[in-house]
């Protein structure tokens, strides 16, 4: 909690005392002749009559004088910046921090502009980000009256927030220039919704000559319905204050004393544009050119503005913009500061993770020649005593595997030793060639289509690296073709027959297509379990530590209190979690209904789950007296558990699964949470813990991807149905089932959003095609769909009859699920291969 007045400077100083005997004493400091450029002049007391006092009295006024200065020189280092505040005290504790943090960091001063409705916002996400990685000094500027807890703020005297900021811009810049222009090398004017990334910063000023005049910034010359009218020269622009401007020392100082004058003579509202022609009249440059507009490094690209406005950087962040960039703007929510921030944290874990790797490979090729085997270098000792990794796996110093990480990049580092260990390759061309899959031709995965993405960026940037000093750019279009394989052990590798486009802006222009191979290799560094806290309980706990003020602990003592004495009346389950509403259609089959309510029972009912049950039942010709039994054994379950919900729908009509989920949802409010499941399904814990997370009202749909079991008569398996029902007995793999990934009858969301969606198409009836039209309106609103596979939802096989449907599509899906449940491709080919005779 501060605020600084910058017309002021300690040791800079002018300062007026009084003794008792009205005598006036005045103490001016060396420097105080540039001070005088932004204080204000001190008031001073009316002339007084001197009248002749004894030498006892001029001792005691002399040691009055020598008192009142020393604490006058104290008061005023203390208190400089401090004059015109309004009289809240103000720690220096983030002042002194960031003193401390740059106190022998001299290459750049950072000056951020904001306003006091962005201090708690936008300005503290600088601050908390690329704000500490400065190598040098931060400061934030705001108005007079500008107040912030959380970030060291200095506070322009006679500025206000008010638009354009001109007055605060130059005023900042005079701040910079009274106290710190012999201090720092660089100088940038930047304001709080642009990123900076401070490395790629500091390795460009790093490269230029601070001595000479610089002016570095994104040029500008005014859209098209200013240009003109900005009283700009032929030769003469300005850097556009959005991705921020970059000034060298010798720049500050040319415009230091004439920062003033250049305010009181705009010509323009535009603060950018008023700054251009200051440091252009005053230091005799402009901002830096950039003519070749297809240059690698060119200031559009390094200081990168999105034209996306507030929706800027909220996609996704695997841009090459993104990525040559060293300025970002705008970024106008606190959010997505803090995930740009992330994001390039983790980018720069991937390039120590490639030098990790590197530095492996060049051990174990050293120790090679030293005699050692690969797989023996984690073991190696450069002497008796000495290991050369010194620390075992497991612990914070332990350098990773070299087995693993210093395996040189090879296609043939990986050796199998049997046919069954022979890599694959897969073909990549506009879709996917695997044999892995019943359909060898097949879209490509959004998981392979993200790593090819970032595989050719990184390739693009190597490419790029060296293109500014070659005079040539080589971009990316397209890849003809290419093989990748896994390897558990290794990583990945790559082939790839990449579309480039190469262009040559120096010398001889030319503009080409060309193709090149790549051969790439993913290392995979090793796999990391790390445990992390239950913060749900640790903020519970933390709301009744001792280090909450007496108030609160009042408070929340009172609430535990009534909250226990409340806990046993609220249905025996935790109100916190959201209730599943579980809707079952059902037309005979009571046999089978029967184990899905026991199950019901075990799971939901007995552990006290925050569950209901909704049974729409039909009357079924071919099993009449089905629907007596299943009746009575629901009214006997509801008489069981007469706290919970579980009720019997009786519609009247011809069964369809359509019109009987559509009549459990009628059952139910807008902000009901819903699963529509059957009763060959069975389920534990795990899936409603997992239904509550992924379907989020307004937000997201879930559509689990179940595990249905083949006829067990077709593949000869011996396993029972109860196998299935215990979680930690299933035996879950390609023999025994599959995951039915074209399976959309199971799903779970809000009713509000099932209504959104126009609910199921009910003129659907007989077999299916009802849950395969819901998706498709789910896949075209704006709603997340998501489909993971759920090892708790097992569909229980039971035969599928096709004989009574009329439809021609109907009829077709019904057959290709009849199929798919005979069993695995493998078991099919095998059966063929013995009984092949028996084929025509």
């Amino acid at each position: 909690m501060y605020k600084l007045d910058s017309t002021l400077q300690s040791l800079n100083y002018q300062t007026t005392f009084y003794s008792s005997s009205s005598a006036r004493i005045s103490y001016t400091t060396k420097n105080n002749e540039r001070n005088n450029v932004t204080s204000s002049p001190i008031r001073k007391c009316p002339a007084t009559r001197t009248v002749p006092i004894t030498t006892m009295a001029r001792r005691r006024r002399l040691l009055k004088t020598l008192i009142g200065i020393i604490v006058g020189l104290f008061a005023s280092r203390l208190f400089a910046d401090e004059c015109f505040w309004s009289g809240r005290s103000k720690p220096y504790r983030l002042i002194d921090d960031e003193n401390r943090r740059a106190i022998n960091k001299s290459l750049l001063f950072v000056g951020v502009m904001t306003a006091a409705k962005y201090l708690d916002g936008r300005a503290r996400a600088v601050y908390d980000t690329w704000g500490r990685e400065v190598p040098g000094k931060v400061m934030f500027f705001g108005g007079e009256s500008a107040y912030a807890e959380h970030v060291p703020l200095v506070g322009l005297r006679g500025v206000d927030d008010e638009y354009p900021p001109q007055r605060k811009s130059f005023r900042m810049l005079k701040y910079m220039y009274d106290r710190f222009v012999d201090r720092y090398e660089w100088f940038v004017r930047a304001d709080d919704d642009v990123y900076v990334r401070t490395d790629r910063l500091e390795e460009l000023l790093r490269s230029v000559d601070s001595r000479k005049p610089w002016f570095i910034g994104q040029t500008g010359r005014g859209n098209t319905e200013e240009f003109g009218l900005l009283s700009l020269d032929d030769d003469e622009n300005f850097c556009m204050g959005g991705p921020g401007v970059i000034l060298s020392r010798e720049t500050l100082k040319r415009i230091g004393p004439w920062l003033e004058e250049c305010l009181d003579n705009l010509y323009t509202t535009h603060e950018d544009v008023e700054l251009g022609r200051c440091v252009k009249k005053y230091a005799g440059i402009s901002c830096t050119w950039s003519y070749e507009a297809s240059d690698y490094s060119s200031m559009q690209v390094i200081l990168y503005h999105n034209q996306s406005g507030n929706a800027a950087f909220s996609g996704d962040l695997k841009q090459k913009e993104v990525h040559r960039a060293i300025t970002l703007h705008p970024v106008k929510q606190p959010q997505y500061m803090y995930r740009l921030h992330k994001y390039f944290k983790g980018l720069k874990i991937q390039n120590n993770q490639q030098k990790r790797v590197l530095l492996h490979r060049d051990i174990a090729s050293s120790m090679q020649e030293l005699g050692y085997r690969i797989d023996r270098v984690n073991a190696a000792r450069l002497a008796p005593d000495l290991a050369l990794f010194d620390q075992p796996r497991g612990s914070d110093g332990y350098l990773g595997d070299s087995s693993t990480l210093g395996v040189p990049a090879g296609l043939n580092r990986y050796v199998p030793q049997t046919l069954d260990e022979v890599l694959e390759w897969e073909l990549i061309c506009k879709t996917l060639y695997t044999h892995r899959d019943s359909n060898p031709r097949k879209r490509i995965g959004s998981s392979l289509k993200e790593g090819l993405g970032d595989v050719v960026r990184e390739i693009m940037e190597l490419i790029n690296s060296f293109s500014r000093q070659r005079g040539r750019v080589i971009d990316f279009k397209e890849i003809l073709y290419g093989y990748w394989r896994l390897d558990p052990s290794y990583g990945v590798d790559l082939i790839l027959d990449m579309l480039l486009v190469y262009k040559k802006y120096r010398g001889h222009k030319m503009t080409v297509q060309v193709r090149r191979h790549a051969y790439v290799q993913q290392t995979f560094t090793g796999i990391f379990v790390r445990e992390v806290e239950d913060y749900a309980h640790h903020d519970r706990n933390l709301v009744s530590s001792d280090s909450l003020p007496v108030h609160k602990q009042i408070v929340h003592k009172i609430f535990s209190k009534i909250n226990e004495q409340l806990q046993p009346l609220l249905n025996f389950y935790d109100i916190n979690e959201s209730c599943i509403n579980f809707i079952v259609p059902l037309s005979g089959r009571h046999a089978i209904f029967t184990r899905f309510a026991e199950l019901y029972e075990e799971i939901c009912l007995k552990t006290s789950e925050n569950t209901n049950l909704y049974v729409v039942l039909y009357r079924n010709a071919e099993a009449p007296e089905d629907y007596n039994k299943t009746a009575q054994f629901l009214r006997d379950l509801s008489a069981k558990y007469p706290h919970r919900i579980v009720q019997t729908i009786t519609p009247t009509g011809q069964f369809s699964r359509g019109k009987a989920l559509q009549r459990g949802v009628d059952q139910l409010h807008q902000d009901s949470l819903m699963l529509f499941i059957d009763v060959d399904m069975v389920f534990d814990s795990g899936s409603l813990r997992r239904i509550r997370s992924n379907a989020v009202q307004q937000r997201k749909l879930y559509f689990p991807i179940v595990y249905s079991l083949y006829n067990p008569r077709f593949i000869n398996a011996s396993f029972s149905e109860r196998a299935w029902i215990d979680p930690e007995q299933r035996p879950i793999n390609d023999i025994n089932g599959f995951w039915r990934q074209f399976g959309f009858g199971i799903a779970s969301l809000y009713r509000s959003d099932y209504d959104r969606l126009g609910g199921f198409d009910l003129e659907i009836s007989d077999w299916g095609n009802e849950d395969v039209a819901f998706y498709d309106n789910a896949v075209r609103s704006e709603l997340r769909i998501v489909r993971s596979a759920d090892p708790g939802l097992v569909h229980i096989y039971h035969p599928v009859r096709c004989d009574g449907i009329m439809d021609v599509n109907q009829k077709t899906m019904c057959s290709g699920t009849k199929a798919s449940t005979l069993g695995s491709l493998r078991y099919l080919q095998a059966l063929f291969l013995k009984y092949k005779d028996l084929f025509r």
